[in-house]
């Protein structure tokens, strides 16, 4: 899953009005930062098999580090714990964990079944959404339209900016997530890691931007 995991952060703003976008764009996508650290130093390990699902060509064969129910509730764990330690704020803290978790959950839906409950389990999990492009679209896109109607109804924009910027964030995600599922495999695994890997940095970064000119509607 891609969008639902930008929609569901978007939607938590509306319960932690005072946490960033950014941030919370960052602990719904924690789990995929990590990700691609993880192939890139050889820990965790992918395949390119085209055809595996109308998706995604990504057989996701190898990660426990990151995808394990277990060390996604370590992750959530660890990240709820240092935003509440900096930023004093319950509802935010509460928020950023239930993010990260969300994460292996809506996985689940998407996934064939490639999840881990913990490093070393034999068992493997998901409901198979990715076999087919055009429900995988209906629900992905379903959960990030109720995410963007949450944030919406959560901040106001102070300028045009807010207004432009926000959408230009959003028309980008929807545009990427066309390309991901129709467009050709990536050529290798470094290229796949690094490309992930900076285009969430990329977007992270938007998400901030977007944010710049909006406030709280509360």
């Amino acid at each position: 899953m891609f969008i639902g995991h930008f929609g569901v952060a978007m939607a938590a703003k509306k319960w932690a009005p005072k946490t960033s976008l950014p941030v919370l764009v960052l602990a719904g996508e924690f789990i995929d930062v990590l990700w691609p650290m993880m192939l890139i130093a050889g820990v965790e390990h992918v395949r390119i098999e085209p055809g595996l699902t109308p998706v995604t060509p990504l057989n996701f064969y190898n990660y426990p580090w990151t995808h394990s129910l277990l060390m996604v509730a370590v992750w959530a764990v660890l990240f709820s714990g240092i935003y509440f330690t900096v930023r004093r704020y319950r509802a935010g803290a509460i928020a950023c964990g239930v993010l990260v978790l969300s994460h292996w959950f809506l996985d689940l839906i998407a996934h064939i079944p490639d999840l881990p409950l913990k490093p070393g389990a034999s068992g493997y999990y998901g409901l198979g959404l990715w076999q087919s492009r055009a429900t995988t679209a209906l629900v992905e896109g379903a959960i990030f339209a109720a995410g963007v109607w949450l944030y919406f109804s959560a901040t106001r924009a102070r300028a045009k900016g807010g207004r432009w910027g926000l959408w230009s964030f959003l028309v980008f995600l929807v545009v990427m997530y066309v390309l991901n599922i129709q467009g050709n495999p990536p050529p290798s695994v470094p290229v796949l890691a690094w490309s992930a890997l900076v285009g969430t940095i990329i977007l992270i970064a938007w998400a901030w931007w977007a944010e710049r000119g909006r406030v709280s509607a509360q």
